[in-house]
This record gives C-alpha cells, structure tokens and sequence, in this order.
C-alpha cells in the first residue's frame, strides 16, 4: 500500500537480567516469532520492526530516543514478557515522543497446566509485568493506545492494524502542506480558525497561496497536455454532452482540464497535499475582459480528481476539513468503498427514515461512487462565475458509514464523528451533482441534534470503511477532545459529557 512503504512499528520487549541470560534469550527468540507471525498475518498494513529486548533503564531510554530520531518509525509497541520494574521506564517514557501502544498478551496460548513450573513462571510473568507498565504510563500521563489479547487472535491484530494506520496518518500530518487559494469566505465561522494551534496541535501547517500566482501556472498549461488530459477522461468517465451543447461541453472540459493541470502543479512544486478554493476568488473578475486570466468556472473536476488521489480538499477555504480529509485517505488506504468530502445541504423529512442530502456545488470524489460516473457540463450560478461548469456526476453507494470534522473552540480543538447510514435516493434530473444521502445515527432527530450542540461543521470527512475507532487512535496521539455520535447515543447523557469535557479542559488549562 503505497501510503506505507516508507513506514515501520517498533516493537520493544521489556525484560531484565534478574533471572539470567538464558532467560533474556528465550525472552528474545519468543519476541522475534511474534513479530514474524504479525507480519505474517496479513492484517496489519505496516511492517512491524523488532527491536530488541530492554532489560535496563539506559537500554529503554536509547530505543526510545533511537525511535524518535527514525523516520520511518511511526509508533512504538512495548511488551513485558516477564516482569521489567516500571522505573527503569520512566526515562524513556519521558524521552518517546512517537505514538505507543502497549499490547498485554503471552507467549503461549494457555498455561501448561502439567508441566508448568518455577522456570515457567519467572519468564512467563506478562500478567505481572504489562500491569507494572501500564502503572508507571498512567502515573505520567502517558497517551497511548492498550491491546489486550493472545497475538495470534485476529481480534487483537485488528486493534493493533487500526492503531497502526492512525500512526502513519499522525506522520502524515506532521509533513502536510495546505494551500489556500484564496481565503475562509462568507464570515463564515466555524470553517476558519486558529492556524497556528492547528499546527502546534495536530501537525498540519496551512499556507496561503495568491490566485495570481496560481495563474502564472495556468497560463504556462500547454494545449498538448490539454487534450492529454482530455482523453484520460474519455477513458475513465462515461460522456454525457446535455443542455450545453456540443462545442460549448468540449470548451469548458479542456478549461477544466487546464486548471487541474496547474492546481497539480502548484502542488507539487510546493510540496503540498492539500489545498482549499474559494469559489469568490478565481483570478480576474471580468471574464469578457480582452487580457482576461483566471478559471473560467469553479474548478470542481479537478477537485474531485485530486480527491481521489488523496490530495486533502476543503471548499470555501475549509482549511480544517481539507487536512481531515487527507488524514482519512491515508488511514484508508488499500480499503475497497472510498471516502470523500462532504456538505450538508438540505432535509428529507420521512419519519423513521428521515435523512439529510450531502453534496457540493461539484466537489465530491468519485471514490464513493456506486457506477461510472459521467462527465456533464451545466450552469451553475453560484460564486463570482456563474458559468456553463464541469463536473462529475454519480451518486454515493449505500451502506453504513462515519463522517468526522474538527473544530476549533478557542480554548481548544474537538474532533467529532457521526454514524450514518447512506441509503438511494430518488431521482434527481434536475440537480446534476454528485451526491450522498444518509440518516444520522441513532436517529435523524438525535444524531443531527447531537452534532449540533457539539458544534460540527456542515463540511465532514466521511469514510465507508473506518469505524470511529480510528478517530479515537487520532485524537488520543495528538491529545485533542473527542466526542462520538452512535447509536447508543441519547442527548441527556450527551449533553451531560460535553459539559464535562468543557470543565475538564478548563481546569486542564488552568492547572499548567
């Protein structure tokens, strides 16, 4: 999987010298066929490294000072095979600054209840030593993630797969360049915020870039790669010529073509994996003008195309949603029903089935599509052009799903997420959008109450094939609040947890 080649988990058992150097051997040979066995199961998607036993404080300090210091590495999983006193931890536990997770399981399967003895019991001693562990973690206020469960049960190497996804994105983060083209628009609030926390917090740096700049790019896009890009759609996506008409459809394609050319560009050369548009602000207002430079129209297809590609897209500057959506790619990789940003839009009221339609003007990536999408060319009057626009047409498979968002509450950042379940919509002719629509979890009435008294956005990062375990991973690394939405959710009790949470983080404020 091609969003993990350069990543790796370190694994580090904990021991110590008390029972010999035959039993550290043993210790290591045990170790070293865990780890071939996980690697061998096929489940979990990054190679998992072994690093040797830790049988002193200064060993358990230098593995954990050599894990910070690799790049690949991305996690750490720690394991007490037999008793390791937890002080001897303490200094690597103050040095680690990577994601850990500590797996409390054995050797063996069951006890050899005939021939166990004395010799058994001194080497085989996780019970004692995982518990000593986690002690001293919870005692400094260590964030990690806790396994437990026999390593070969596919349960636990699920946990272990989830949490090692998460880490690769947490990396992820940390290397994420966001491009605004253009600003947060409309005063809209809960899409902008504060950039400089967003990156001491979560990683994620988030730049400005001009329009103009952009369009010394587009200016530069030759008709050659033009019409390259133009077959490549005629390949992927079925033709649907409409109201447009013939010369008007194949006009405003290729200039959507050209702008996802120098959108790619600017990327690249910036080192960038994510960006925002700003359908305000496209480069020259006065389309009729003789020296005229700038989008012709909103450039959605190209949004789309580098969605499914994994660049990050927030719309209307939507900074936030745009850094979530390409953590979520990355967590996601190699899994089959796809994700995509997504917008709220308006209400179905159907009693129990009641649902909400989700789309864009145009941005919404056809990996969620349940069939080929088609590529049509209509009016859209929205922003600063109101033009004849392309854009890709399908709607979302059906099927039980997550959406999440971040939000900025001044004193702090929460992470919420949502089961929802995306059902078929009826026929929409006149609205040639992609589109999704789903019922909130547990019900629309609680699920979108929910959302809103925890302050969600309208814009999400919805996935069909994560489930909210992963956003917990995410938020517990990075130490942001988290709140869920599912369906053992019930407002009383819900309202009750986010004014905990509000307490909780004020005194957590105050008392550093």
């Amino acid at each position: 999987m091609k969003a993990f080649e350069n990543c790796e988990i370190w694994w580090v058992t904990g021991a110590q010298l008390l029972y010999g150097g035959d039993a550290v051997v043993a210790v290591d040979g045990h170790s070293k066929e865990m780890v071939d066995g996980l690697n061998a199961s096929g489940i979990i998607p990054i190679k998992i490294v072994y690093k040797g036993t830790a049988n002193s404080s200064k060993e358990a300090e230098e593995v954990m000072l050599a894990a910070n210091n690799e790049k690949k590495c991305v996690g750490v999983i720690t394991w007490m095979h037999t008793f390791s006193p937890a002080k001897m931890w303490i200094k690597a536990l103050q040095a680690l600054n990577k994601p850990m997770l500590h797996f409390h399981t054995q050797y063996n399967a069951e006890i050899p209840w005939e021939t166990m003895d004395m010799d058994f019991m001194n080497l085989n001693q996780s019970a004692h030593g995982d518990i000593e562990f986690g002690h001293i973690c919870t005692r400094m206020r260590v964030p990690r993630k806790v396994v437990c469960g026999y390593w070969k049960d596919e349960q636990a190497q699920k946990q272990i797969a989830v949490w090692a996804r998460v880490c690769a994105a947490v990396a992820d983060a940390h290397d994420v360049r966001c491009l605004m083209f253009g600003m947060n628009m409309n005063n809209v609030a809960v899409t902008d915020g504060d950039r400089v926390e967003f990156e001491q917090r979560l990683g994620y740096h988030v730049d400005y870039y001009p329009v103009s700049s952009l369009m010394d790019y587009f200016k530069k896009v030759t008709d050659d790669e033009v019409e390259s890009l133009v077959e490549e759609y005629k390949k992927e996506y079925t033709i649907k010529i409409d109201e447009s008409g013939e010369e008007v459809y194949w006009q405003k394609v290729r200039n959507a073509a050209r702008a996802e050319i120098a959108i790619r560009r600017v990327l690249k050369d910036e080192g960038a994996t994510a960006f925002t548009t700003n359908f305000d602000d496209l480069g020259d207002a006065d389309i009729d003008a003789p020296d005229f430079c700038g989008f012709d129209q909103i450039p959605g297809l190209a949004s789309q195309r580098l969605m499914a590609e994994g660049i990050g897209f927030g719309a209307e500057g939507d900074w936030k949603t745009s850094c979530l959506y390409r953590t979520l790619w990355v967590m996601s990789q190699g899994m089959e029903k796809g994700c995509s940003f997504l917008e709220d839009y308006t209400l179905n009221f159907a009693g129990d089935r009641s649902s909400c339609l989700q789309s864009h003007m145009l941005e919404v990536t056809p990996l969620i599509a349940v069939d080929k999408p088609t590529l049509e060319v209509h009016f859209l009057g929205i922003g600063i052009r109101k033009q004849m626009t392309a854009r890709l047409v399908f709607t979302s498979k059906t099927g039980y799903g997550i959406k999440a968002t971040v939000v900025d509450l001044g004193n702090r950042f929460r992470l919420i997420s949502q089961e929802v379940e995306c059902i078929k919509p009826k026929p929409m002719p006149n609205l040639p959008v992609a589109s999704a629509l789903w019922v909130p979890q547990p019900t629309f009435e609680i699920g979108a109450g929910a959302w809103i008294l925890a302050g969600g956005t309208h814009h999400s990062a919805f996935s069909y094939d994560i489930s909210e375990e992963y956003w917990a991973d995410f938020a517990e690394i990075l130490g942001i609040e988290y709140v869920r939405i599912n369906k053992q959710t019930n407002i009383a009790d819900f309202k009750q947890q986010l004014r905990n949470n509000e307490i909780y983080y004020m005194l957590s404020k105050a008392l550093k």
